[in-house]
């Protein structure tokens, strides 16, 4: 008697682990960044500058600051990868600082349990400022003072492969603060060394 009762206990607490851990795989496997997208856009405050959507080849993305090296501006440390690229800029108002928005995407992507910090660096440690909103994501309006800038690269993986999300917050002044993000969904079998 006491055997079946410890075999339906088992059996009950591996049932309910299998739910459990089936539905939280399944609601992983359901997000895709773009929900940062959408997140950033049902907001008042942030209003959409730029947005492009292209297949990316050999994209460059940042794992270092940015630096002079004989002469050329490059990454300290980067990766190359092909995919389709979603790139949008806002500009944040109404008194809202972007780098509140940046964590704020932050904490939305750290929910999600999968998300993985590949780089990130605030300020001075980032490098040009100019050289971040010019050369890396040909946003001019990103430009601002160097303690103000805030850089972030995280992996994930989804249900159809890996993406690669980049947030980049800038501020000019008080009233002029700017948002930056980038999604790429891997082309399929595409690897990062990084990982």
């Amino acid at each position: 008697m006491k055997f079946t009762a410890h075999y339906w206990n088992t059996a009950g607490l591996l049932l309910i682990w299998a739910v459990a851990f089936g539905a939280q795989a399944e609601s992983r496997e359901a997000y895709h960044p773009e929900a940062l997208l959408g997140e950033v856009a049902s907001l008042p405050h942030a209003l959409p500058i730029a947005r492009k959507v292209e297949t990316a080849r050999d994209h460059e993305i940042g794992l270092g600051p940015i630096q002079k090296l004989k002469g050329d501006w490059v990454f300290r440390s980067s990766v190359r990868l092909d995919g389709e690229l979603q790139r949008v800029t806002w500009q944040i108002v109404d008194g809202f600082a972007s780098r509140e928005l940046l964590q704020r995407l932050e904490a939305s992507l750290m929910q999600q349990g999968e998300a993985l910090l590949l780089f990130a660096c605030d300020g001075r440690s980032c490098g040009s400022g100019s050289q971040w909103a010019n050369r890396v994501f040909g946003q001019r309006l990103l430009y601002g003072r160097a303690d103000d800038q805030s850089y972030r690269v995280y992996a994930l993986d989804g249900p159809h492969g890996g993406y690669r999300v980049l947030l980049y917050s800038g501020a000019r002044s008080a009233d002029r603060q700017y948002l930056h993000a980038e999604i790429l969904t891997l082309a399929v079998g595409a690897t990062d060394s990084a990982l």
